[in-house]
């Protein structure tokens, strides 16, 4: 859609055409006149450049939201549960085919120590009702072959499902004008601020004067100065292979195609195409100085050619097989590891940012909240602890870089050393804080 020229007026503003802004466009339009303001194409962020694991947790997984919201953790469960049923009967509804697959996700130990985890993790899904099953190692292997697995836990039910995400975001952002949303692409907004009744956005060929604004930024530099105090941009990195012939698909098997994940404190998550190359994706999460976000950051040799060394450690058998795509980008982390929420301008402007790698099911949840939010609406959402609370904030620079690379030694430093904790990873756990990808 064509860049905003001249001056223009709506009830709702929304900045960011990523998951959160396309769904806050989609859920308001039939109630207010919206325009969605995106600084270069819808999806052409996290929320196309992601894995497609549409995970139904609202709290980047059970153990995570346990040890924060104990007391309304059955409720989200519930929540993200009906929410990713939602956003099934929205892509049903709309005619959008963004190649849904619920084929239940495997979390994988490589290493010993990683099965308790594992055994654990199967304990707490049960008591939520999921439908969870520990394999050997002989049993994760005859579904996914690989010589580094030791063992696995499938996760059948209240996973979510695996999806296209550039294709949702776009089938999103097609819905969203057919509801009589106005679109603007190739429009940064370069500041924010209230003029008498109405709020203001600039841009670099108009202006929008607006009611209220959900700010959907993500990782991008922020527009109001607390969301900066919660999230940093952690750039995150995906190989593709070429599709698998039918000899490489019979050497690793995966015939379930369902999601995989390893346990470690640095993980990949990797999962088949609609047309059967394998995407791969995470283990090194890389934040750069000052909150360093440039073209240039998405081209690490480095980290493509340790992403591909595992790759082939994973699957020996797989010698030979190209790399067709790369890419990177940035994700929105924040030190709780998932969405928060909070007003500036005197409450006419909203933000919901901070999903931490895991937002493309919960985007929906936190666009919702942020339109209640914004209109000022007492709902069960607004009441939540989840969104009433704060993250830990990051401390500024130079300590803000001092503190994720400290964090970073300490994971690695756990993975070699059995899973143990050290003194610094004990004392973000006491804090209620934390760094993840």
């Amino acid at each position: 859609m064509p860049p905003l020229e001249g001056d223009a007026r709506c009830a709702l503003a929304i900045v960011g055409g990523g998951f959160t802004g396309l769904w806050a466009a989609l859920l308001a339009a039939p109630d207010e006149d919206v325009i969605l303001l995106e600084g270069d194409r819808c999806g052409w962020g996290a929320s196309g450049r992601n894995g497609g694991f549409l995970d139904s947790s609202l709290t980047h997984g059970l153990e995570n939201g346990e040890s924060r919201w104990p007391g309304e953790m059955s409720r989200l469960v519930e929540l993200g549960e009906a929410n990713s049923d939602a956003i099934r009967a929205t892509l049903d509804g709309r005619g959008i085919d963004a190649a849904w697959e619920e084929n239940g996700f495997i979390d994988l130990a490589t290493r010993e120590h990683e099965l308790d985890g594992l055994a654990e993790a199967a304990e707490l899904a049960r008591r939520y009702e999921h439908d969870v099953e520990l394999l050997d190692r002989d049993q994760v292997r005859a579904r996914v072959d690989s010589p580094t697995y030791l063992g696995g836990l499938l996760t059948r039910t209240g996973g979510g499902a695996l999806v296209d995400p550039a294709s949702l975001a776009w089938g999103l952002r097609a819905a969203a004008l057919e509801d009589g949303v106005r679109v603007h692409e190739g429009t940064k907004v370069t500041s924010l601020r209230r003029d008498g009744a109405d709020v203001v956005l600039d841009t670099p060929n108009g202006r929008v004067r607006a009611d209220r604004v959900v700010l959907a930024t993500n990782a991008f530099p922020p527009l109001v100065r607390s969301i900066g105090r919660y999230v940093i941009p952690v750039y995150d990195y995906v190989l593709v292979t070429e599709p698998l012939d039918p000899a490489r698909r019979a050497a690793i098997g995966w015939q379930g195609r369902e999601g995989l994940a390893d346990s470690g404190n640095r993980f990949h998550y990797y999962r088949l195409t609609a047309d059967d190359r394998i995407l791969w994706g995470g283990y090194e999460a890389v934040y750069h100085w000052a909150n360093g976000m440039r073209p240039e950051l998405e081209e690490s040799a480095a980290v493509f050619n340790l992403l591909a060394h595992n790759f082939f450690e994973t699957f020996p058998q797989l010698e030979g097989l190209r790399f067709t795509h790369r890419w990177a980008g940035a994700i929105d982390t924040s030190s709780r590891f998932c969405v928060t929420f909070g007003t500036a301008l005197g409450g006419r402007a909203v933000y919901a940012v901070g999903y931490t790698g895991l937002g493309v099911g919960a985007t929906r949840f936190g666009a919702q909240v942020a339109l209640d939010l914004v209109h000022g609406r007492d709902t069960e959402l607004t009441r939540l602890e989840l969104v009433r609370s704060r993250p830990i904030p990051f401390p500024p620079e130079p300590l803000r870089y001092a503190v994720v690379q400290a964090t970073r030694r300490a994971l690695i430093r756990s993975d070699e050393r059995r899973g143990k904790r050290g003194p610094w990873l004990r004392l973000l756990d006491r804090m209620g804080a934390g760094f993840d990808s």
